[in-house]
């Protein structure tokens, strides 16, 4: 994996596409070398290109991957350029998976995580262990909200130490109570959530 982890992160499962997305090359491979023998000639070249792109596609199977850590989904792929996307977990709405009948048999399937941010919705395509996959994302989000509620009640305790006479502990935690709401609902961006809650814990 390219992308750099953040603090406190730590990669649970890494997933790539399934083997079988290397089937059709390989034949294709196989088809070009007896072309090759029975048309002579030149015909060499047919296997050669072949051969170069089932390389491709194996180094692409390697490339292409999904990564789940603790804080967020991270996809990336590409050979010649590098390219990722992430979706944070407090950011995605629902995971689903589909299998084929092959798929069953082999253990590979479609993934769909539907999110609150731009991307909307994004299908991963025989995608091995789809439902490791999907059963380890719902895992880590319902770890991040547990991590997310003893920070907000560390914060409600600091809170509850520095308050004045003139803001109870009930108003500041109704306060936070509410940004945090607004921020699982993708009203409040991180940041927006992050300074208004500095500015009532610093009150």
């Amino acid at each position: 994996m390219i992308t750099a982890l953040k603090k406190d992160e730590n990669v649970v499962l890494t997933i790539r596409p399934h083997w079988f997305v290397l089937i059709g090359p390989i034949i294709m491979v196989v088809v070009g070398i007896i072309l090759g023998i029975l048309i002579g000639n030149y015909s060499y070249l047919i296997p050669v290109v072949l051969v170069c792109y089932l390389g491709y596609e194996i180094v692409q199977r390697k490339y292409n991957l999904w990564v789940i850590t603790n804080l967020r989904v991270i996809d990336e792929f590409g050979v010649f350029s590098h390219n990722s996307k992430e979706s944070p977990l407090d950011k995605i709405n629902n995971i689903t998976y589909n299998q084929s009948v092959l798929g069953r048999v082999f253990n590979y399937g479609n993934v769909q995580i539907q999110t609150a941010a731009e991307i909307g919705s994004t299908t991963y395509h025989t995608v091995e262990k789809p439902k490791e996959l999907k059963d380890t994302i719902t895992l880590m989000q319902e770890e991040y909200k547990k991590s997310q509620i003893l920070t907000q009640s560390q914060e409600l305790a600091k809170a509850f130490s520095n308050s004045t006479q003139n803001q109870t502990i009930t108003e500041v935690a109704t306060e936070i109570e509410k940004l945090f709401d607004l921020k699982n609902r993708g009203i409040l961006t991180e940041e927006e959530y992050n300074a208004r809650k500095k500015k009532i814990l610093d009150k």
